[in-house]
């Protein structure tokens, strides 16, 4: 499922998707400050600081390893954990306003469409609450999205996949794009509300619970500060989680040896969404459908880029050496 090019054509290619992924990400920096210009939102510049200087110190460290001490890995490595870190400074402040937008909230025709499907929230939440076990399995899963992801732009610069790093890295980015923009006009508070569970402190209250009184301050305009770090995750259809445990999994896929690993850990963590994310099963269905579609429009437009350069090799799927 990786990509294998011609050595001209992987270099160009990478650098075509590097411009592309930097591209988006001065585009939703524009479109958040224009909304902070012309909006009552207030931007909380000091949270922008270190998000900022990590970015500028890992493009440092990226340019020295291409053009010094040229090292491919290191700097695809050093340089996509920046794009990541940057989309994810403009992305959080992107959700909020999406949040904002306050238009009818769509719980009611979730929660029938799960029960067209046959799924039962409230029985699953027995379930898993019912083990302490299970509940912490699913907790760490849940929550694991962070270092998995580093741990992949790592994995895949190690094993020389640099391209498929930056179809990992937009895939991402699209993914993240669409789900907000769905989010904006299908806003939902979630499962957990909409069943009416209780919100005082609790060792079975869902991880994501802290998002709902941030969700409705966005709503009724009562918070109006925009963060790049400690934002809080807002969107419930469709689910971003469970659409980037699928990313994940896919970006894995050529490393044989972390091929299953991925697979598992994912599969737990996207199994986890419902309960510790509050979502309903359509919530997951859909991130998982636009999870496709971002990585085989990002695997599109990798392809496109190749074709472009002077001497063009086609794409196939190709394995990680072991070694």
């Amino acid at each position: 499922m990786g990509l294998k090019l011609s050595q001209p054509d992987e270099h160009a290619a990478t650098h075509g998707l590097d411009q592309l992924i930097w591209t988006i990400v001065a585009a939703v920096a524009a479109a958040v400050l224009i909304a902070h210009t012309i909006s009552d939102f207030r931007l909380a510049w000091s949270s922008f600081v270190m998000p900022a200087g990590t970015c500028a110190a890992l493009l440092a460290g990226s340019w020295f390893y291409r053009a010094r001490r040229v090292d491919p890995r290191l700097a695809s490595a050093l340089g996509c954990t920046a794009q990541i870190i940057a989309f994810g400074a403009v992305g959080a402040p992107l959700s909020y306003l999406a949040a904002s937008f306050g238009l009818p909230l769509q719980d009611q025709a979730f929660d029938a469409l799960d029960k067209v499907l046959g799924f039962d929230w409230l029985g699953l939440f027995d379930f898993v609450t019912a083990s302490p076990r299970l509940s912490t399995v699913l907790r760490i899963a849940y929550v694991s999205f962070t270092i998995q992801a580093s741990l992949i732009v790592l994995a895949l610069a190690f094993f020389r996949q640099l391209l498929w790093l930056r179809v990992f890295v937009l895939s991402f980015i699209l993914t993240a794009l669409v789900t907000i923009a769905v989010a904006a006009v299908l806003p939902g508070v979630g499962a957990w509300e909409l069943h009416g569970m209780p919100s005082s402190p609790d060792s079975t209250i869902p991880i994501a619970q802290s998002s709902l009184p941030v969700f409705h301050a966005l709503r009724d305009g009562t918070l109006r500060q925009l963060t790049a770090i400690g934002a809080e995750g807002i969107i419930t259809f469709p689910s971003l989680h469970a659409a980037l445990g699928l990313i994940l999994m896919v970006a894995l896929w050529p490393i044989a040896g972390l091929r299953w690993i991925g697979i598992v850990l994912n599969a737990v963590m996207i199994a986890a969404t419902p309960i510790d994310g509050m979502h309903y099963l359509v919530d997951v269905i859909a991130g998982l459908l636009i999870a496709l579609a971002c990585v085989a429009t990002a695997r599109a437009l990798a392809a496109r880029i190749a074709m472009r350069t002077p001497k063009w090799s086609a794409i196939v799927p190709s394995a990680a050496p072991t070694r």
